[in-house]
């Protein structure tokens, strides 16, 4: 079964290239991606680890634990490792989960007859602290993933969990904000000190409230 926004992340034991772990108490009370390769050694999935690497500190600099899951053995993973790290010129710093079984894979919903019916396609899941999933996006195996849009919306989750505030179109860290329409414009005056701007009486923006 798909998994849909707001549902508990599966939680799960697999062997991963930095050892034995539980998915919930490796996340702990951190963010985290999951995302899924088609298998190893593909030219597409080699830049993506590689450029995830190189990106760590961002993910770490948002609270964010990054973790990849293939569906070829443990093995296989460690000489891919070695590509990885000299072709992208970098060093990995994050697990990759060996899913021979295809039990993490099943779990989340990798696996697309209508794509290729035996690799996980390009999932990412963001998952909430609290365990609940807060975005999915599927790639087709042939387009690589940008990850500077996952840091955007990483920032956008972290944002609006905390303020009653929604992003705009294109909103980059930093940018005003939208507030939601459940806010009235007395409750506004209080909650956003900075004030806001009425466009429509439900389109007002107000400068992003933990700038």
């Amino acid at each position: 079964m798909a998994i849909r926004l707001g549902d508990d992340a599966p939680n799960f034991t697999a062997e991963t290239t930095e050892g034995t772990i539980n998915f919930h108490e490796w996340l702990g009370n951190s963010w985290g991606i999951l995302f899924s390769h088609p298998k190893d050694y593909t030219p597409v999935c080699t830049t993506e680890l590689g450029t995830v690497a190189k990106i760590s500190p961002e993910f770490k600099k948002r609270g964010v634990k990054v973790i990849a899951v293939s569906v070829d053995p443990m093995d296989s993973h460690k000489g891919w490792i070695n590509d990885i790290n000299e072709t992208q010129k970098t060093t990995m710093n994050y697990p990759i989960i060996a899913d021979p079984d295809k039990k993490v894979a099943t779990l989340y919903d990798m696996i697309h007859p209508n794509a290729i019916d035996n690799m996980t396609v390009r999932s990412v899941f963001i998952i909430g602290p609290d365990k609940k999933v807060k975005l999915t996006l599927t790639y087709p195996a042939s387009c690589g993933r940008n990850f500077d849009e996952l840091l955007r919306v990483i920032d956008s989750l972290q944002l609006t969990s905390k303020y009653k505030v929604a992003t705009p179109a294109n909103w980059k860290d930093g940018e005003d904000c939208i507030i939601t329409p459940a806010v009235g414009d007395a409750e506004a005056k209080q909650l956003f000190p900075k004030g806001f701007t009425t466009v429509k009486p439900y389109l007002r923006y107000t400068p992003q409230p933990n700038r």
